[in-house]
């Protein structure tokens, strides 16, 4: 990589990481008609596996057509908005519903797509905004100060700027060398996850289902979640496990075809496990208030109810309309509050998020007798009590949307 700046050039805005939450917060400096840098660790060709974050909300949607028109309107286009959800329990089909077609001059509630195309989609409208991308540049680590930050990249290149957004993700270069960390506990229960391709020419109904304990893998419980072309799948291994022998080649040709139909075993694209992380940053700025955390880089949450992409978009949202009333107001005490009242409003909305995350993954876990209990009791009566149906549904995901905050975002 050629050295990216001239003696005692200073950018206002950095974005470190050019994931969708990275170039989300680009899009939104220029919406404001301002000049931004991201730096990527990657190439500009780079292709990551997996579909990683694959469900966004409506509310994210909002926020992005807000950002710049069209943009949440191309991404619903992209996505696949499934209608029907289902829940079992045992085998036993305990909650169906199915929502009317979605209005065709609004976004929908929700979309599906992959993590990859979310990328390209951003990527395009970031260059069709002007801006500067500075790849295959890994950050080694940022050096704040009153006066500004540096960037110092692997090779021995810097840069500096005014502010830094560190959008790098859960390893966050940006955050440790910035003297802030995550706190929180790692789950202890392992989750296999699986994407598996369309089978075009007989595909199944676009239904997300959620089977409690699935009798034909154990008493094991499966989520499906349809998405763009193909299937996410998500095996919750029991206690004891081993996650090995159910992630590797062998193992996913044991199980899988048990809970989908057989053909779907030569069409899996993508397998990881995961113990989830719940955590939060200390702090989402530093002491001298010119780095701020976004997204993963800012918090880690298990994925049920898809917070973390989906609280992101927000995270530099505010990030970045506060680091533009701190340019407007100078250096001085205005700016600080500015990035302090981001850094508060975000990280509650962090602790928010985590307890929603808590609630389900107790739920999904049953880590006491009392849980168990109530689970199964829930499972037995749910096919004739409506309300209680409604809860088993609901209840893995956690709690939904909360009223919007101060700055109007949801999450």
């Amino acid at each position: 990589m050629e050295r990216v700046d001239a003696p005692g050039a200073q950018r206002d805005i950095v974005v470190v990481g050019a994931g969708p939450v990275g170039l989300t917060a680009a899009l939104a400096v220029r919406a404001l008609g301002r000049p931004v840098t991201v730096v990527e660790a990657g190439a500009a060709d780079r292709v990551r596996p997996g579909s990683r974050a694959i469900f966004i909300h409506g509310a994210t949607l909002d926020v992005l057509e807000r950002i710049r028109p069209g943009l949440g309107a191309e991404f619903a286009s992209h996505g696949l908005a499934w209608r029907t959800k289902r829940t079992l329990y045992r085998g036993r089909e305990v909650y169906h519903r199915t929502y009317p077609p979605a209005r065709t001059d609004r976004l929908p509630a929700a979309t599906s797509l992959p993590q990859v195309v979310q990328e390209q989609i951003l990527l395009k409208h970031a260059h069709e905004a002007g801006v500067e991308f500075v790849w295959n540049a890994p950050v080694e680590r940022v050096v704040p100060s009153r006066q500004g930050v540096r960037i110092e990249i692997e090779g021995g290149n810097t840069i500096d700027a005014r502010y830094v957004i560190g959008a790098d993700g859960a390893r966050s270069a940006v955050r440790e060398s910035a003297g802030l960390q995550l706190e929180g506990p790692r789950t202890r229960t392992a989750f296999v996850i699986v994407d598996v391709a369309e089978d075009p020419s007989n595909p199944l109904p676009p239904e997300r289902i959620f089977h409690y304990e699935h009798p034909a893998v154990g008493y094991r419980s499966v989520l499906f979640v349809p998405f763009a072309g193909h299937w996410r799948v998500d095996l919750q291994c029991l206690p004891g496990d081993d996650p090995d022998a159910f992630s590797g080649e062998e193992g996913v040709r044991q199980w899988l075809p048990k809970v989908m139909p057989a053909r779907y075993a030569d069409r899996v694209t993508w397998v990881s496990t995961y113990i989830f992380r719940q955590a939060i940053a200390n702090s989402f700025t530093d002491k001298t208030r010119r780095v701020l955390l976004a997204g993963e880089a800012a918090h880690i949450f298990a994925p049920f109810g898809a917070r973390g992409l989906n609280s992101g978009v927000p995270d530099v949202f505010v990030a970045v309309t506060a680091i533009d009333r701190a340019l407007n107001a100078g250096d001085g005490p205005d700016a600080e509050r500015a990035i302090d009242h981001f850094a508060t409003s975000r990280r509650a909305a962090a602790a928010r998020n985590r307890a929603a995350s808590n609630t389900a993954l107790r739920h999904l876990t049953m880590p006491d007798m009392s849980s168990r209990v109530t689970r199964r009791l829930a499972g037995f009566s749910a096919s004739f009590l409506p309300s209680v149906a409604r809860w088993m549904d609901k209840a893995p995901y956690g709690p939904g949307l909360s009223a919007p905050d101060a700055d109007g975002m949801q999450y």
